[in-house]
């Protein structure tokens, strides 16, 4: 493998830094907890997509073969992630008059055609909740042949009370029994539980539920946290690598299944627990259910009130790796303008390293030692930031070799070409903001309209010259005009 140092993974687990060590020396087994599909894509879908998009990258750069599950949730998530109420799919179904797998269908596209601007892998595999009910009740059945589950007017609930006297219900969140009777509030339907904090694994449909089905106990449907369980063993085994997620799923959904299969399979389900961080606005988490999430579709066209201007699907990816994965990122026009020149100094850059020509025996530039500080950056807990930082370092180096200031060799000039070929597009997925088609129309358009311009200007018809410049730089391109004509850049 291409691995230069040993990879480190913040483990939700035991809270610190681990070695990583894949079941298989070769083999990676990932699965992260992907959309509820009711809803436009929004910035906090985009943040845990773009995060192990980057682990999926490094991975298979460094030469593991890995399995990526990243699942649809179709199924079982009722409103507040409670085990009551409405199902969020089935809400939306009726208030739009449709079948929930319209709604499902429809929105699995939106979100597949934002995940492709963002330059995000499609998984291995990507499996639907409501394509594996069986798998889900057969698991159900087996926690409560365990005696861990109990029945109750048609619905199965996870005994926790049970579990924590034998294991830790709250190993990966730290919650505790007592803190989770304390806080837990009464809810509607909560009689049918022997404690307030027991999840349901399986639900009896109400009347008027549409999205039920056949089991032993009742027609209904199985509980949210269920699926990632069945579908986890289906497809990476009894134990796996990496569960991804965001950080609000931690408790009580990772904590849940931590539970859940645990009992059923008789170990613990996964080695690697990792968790990307909030993305937050005016310090408070941005999501649907508190009204102040931004669509990406939104994002791209500048069509909402909070924001100054449309920004690129690059721009919103790079703005995400600024930051480590760890860490809360807070959404400002402020931070997305500084991302968006950041990229356009990277790109630039990298047009620049193009063309650039080496010097014979000209001095030592250190890009080994820039190729290997990323490296290093990705082998610490896919420190994204750093890798930019030492890109940035990298884009001075070039500027200055452009410019006259320094020179490089030809051993060199192919690290620098190495070195962003691998981290600004194979590993950080960067891409350049237009395909290359788009790009020679535009060229050849403003080459066209430039050629216009001077033929004014040697008619001295200098009022139509004027018109032309003045309407580009509105356009924010602008003109220079020099001895060897006249050149353009976006400004």
């Amino acid at each position: 493998m291409k691995q230069q140092q040993p990879l480190h993974i913040y483990n939700s687990l035991s809270r610190k830094k681990e070695l990583f060590k894949p079941l298989n020396p070769n083999h990676v087994g990932m699965y992260v907890c992907g959309p509820t599909v009711y809803g436009d894509s929004h910035l906090g879908h985009a943040r845990p997509a773009i995060t192990f998009d980057l682990v999926f990258r490094y991975l298979q750069h460094i030469g593991y073969k890995v399995r990526y599950v990243r699942n649809i949730t179709d199924v079982g998530h009722l409103e507040n992630d409670a085990d009551h109420g409405e199902d969020k799919i089935a809400k939306k179904a009726r208030l739009e008059v449709l079948e929930p797998m319209e709604i499902v269908q429809r929105y699995t596209i939106g979100y597949h055609k934002n995940m492709d601007a963002l330059n995000v892998l499609r998984p291995s595999i990507e499996p639907h909740a409501s394509g594996h009910i069986i798998e889900q009740i057969e698991m159900v059945k087996k926690i409560i042949e365990k005696g861990y589950a109990y029945v109750s007017n048609g619905s199965v609930y996870f005994d926790v009370e049970k579990y924590d006297r034998n294991f830790d219900y709250g190993v990966l969140s730290g919650r505790k029994i007592d803190e989770l009777i304390s806080n837990t509030r009464e809810l509607s339907g909560q009689s049918e539980k022997r404690n307030s904090f027991d999840f349901a694994i399986w639900k009896k449909a109400e009347s008027g539920h549409i999205m039920r089905w056949p089991s032993p106990w009742s027609d209904g449907f199985p509980g949210w946290h269920m699926e990632c369980s069945a579908m986890g063993y289906k497809y990476l085994g009894e134990t796996f690598d990496i569960h991804g997620g965001g950080m609000d799923l931690l408790f009580p959904h990772h904590e849940s299944e931590i539970a859940q299969s645990t009992i059923a399979n008789e170990k613990s389900p996964v080695r690697y627990w990792m968790h990307n961080n909030m993305v937050t606005i005016n310090g408070k988490k941005m999501g649907k259910s508190l009204g102040n999430a931004v669509s990406l579709d939104d994002f791209f066209t500048g069509n909402h009130p909070l924001l100054e201007k449309a920004y690129t699907p690059m721009t919103i990816r790079f703005f995400i790796l600024q930051a480590q994965y760890r860490s809360t990122l807070d959404f400002s026009n402020e931070a997305l303008v500084a991302a968006e020149k950041g990229l356009k100094r990277l790109m630039e850059a990298n047009d620049t390293l193009q063309k650039l020509t080496a010097t014979p025996n000209a001095p030592n530039q250190e890009i080994d030692r820039l190729l290997k500080a990323c490296y290093e950056a990705m082998n610490d807990d896919f420190n994204s930031p750093i890798v930019i930082a030492n890109l940035f370092e990298a884009a001075h180096i070039i500027n200055a070799v452009k410019d006259g200031h320094t020179a490089i060799n030809f051993e060199e000039l192919e690290l620098l070409k190495k070195l962003f070929q691998v981290f600004v597009f194979e590993i950080l997925g960067l891409q350049e903001s237009q395909k290359s088609d788009d790009k020679s129309v535009v060229d050849g358009l403003l080459e066209t309209i430039i050629q216009l311009r001077q033929e004014a200007r040697a008619r001295k018809d200098f009022a139509t010259s004027d018109v032309i410049r003045d309407k580009l730089q509105a356009l924010k391109i602008v003109l220079k005009d020099g001895k060897d004509g006249t050149t353009w850049t976006l400004n």
